[in-house]
């Protein structure tokens, strides 16, 4: 049995709610994430002191967290964070950068799965490192393709209750019952940094208030897809592509996900 998702419908939602999305993300990332979310119509937050976390948390749509740059003070802040998102069912994203580098990280992203995130967006390899299949990539990069890490996030989604999306060349997204995957993208995407970073907060926006997460989801990676393939045609490289990529997703209306469409199938 199939279904499909309208990703226009989704988008027009979030540009007319404009949703608060308090991000605790990488020092990397923070002016790329802000822009990004800026452009797809949604309002970012950069909120990561421990003293406010848990407040702030409480009054956003949705909350982003990636464990790029940790330290101490951060990781407590996202606890405080994720178990305030939990207590008022705010959704939120779990980005587990890196997740199988090393030992701080895996004991930080166990701890955050069990406040239990709405959904949890990775790279195969990490995907795969958080549920002990592979060392989880090379630093901040995949070692494995989207396809491969299938079997891992299914066992992830039913595990966790998340929705589970892993990016890549080809993205896959499922919640233990369905699964969709996305094509599109530019080569050029992987040489701007903060990109997969800043898609987490896409994410984000198109979960707060959605009825439907999973869509929502796989919504929210088709628009960025349908971004990456219109950014690409004009751009000369990466410095070029990370400007009009910005222009894309500000530009992507009905009209430019016209047709996209995507099959649902069910598992």
């Amino acid at each position: 049995m199939m279904t499909t998702v309208n990703p226009a419908l989704h988008l027009a939602r979030v540009r007319e709610t404009s949703p608060l999305i308090h991000n605790i993300t990488n020092f990397v990332a923070m002016n790329s994430m802000a822009n990004v979310l800026l452009a797809i119509g949604a309002s970012p937050a950069m909120v990561h002191a421990r003293e406010e976390a848990g407040e702030f948390a409480g009054l956003a749509q949705a909350l982003t967290i990636n464990i790029g740059t940790l330290s101490p003070h951060w990781v407590d802040a996202m606890i405080e964070a994720a178990s305030a998102a939990q207590t008022t069912g705010t959704p939120w994203v779990l980005d587990p950068v890196a997740v199988g580098a090393t030992t701080y990280r895996r004991q930080t992203a166990r701890q955050l799965v069990a406040l239990s995130p709405t959904v949890i967006r990775g790279n195969a390899s990490e995907i795969m490192a958080l549920v002990n299949q592979s060392s989880g990539g090379r630093g901040v990069d995949s070692t494995d393709a989207a396809d491969s890490a299938l079997d891992a996030a299914l066992q992830l989604a039913r595990q966790t209750g998340a929705v589970v999306a892993v990016t890549g060349e080809q993205d896959i997204v499922t919640d233990g019952q369905r699964l969709a995957r996305i094509e599109g993208g530019h080569p050029l995407m992987p040489k701007v940094t903060t990109l997969g970073c800043s898609l987490t907060g896409v994410v984000a926006a198109f979960i707060a208030d959605a009825e439907d997460i999973f869509a929502a989801t796989v919504a929210a990676l088709d628009g960025y897809a349908a971004a990456g393939e219109r950014a690409g045609k004009d751009a000369k490289g990466p410095g070029s592509f990370s400007v009009a990529f910005l222009d894309a997703l500000h530009g992507l209306d009905a009209g430019a996900l016209s047709g996209r469409h995507l099959e649902i199938e069910h598992v």
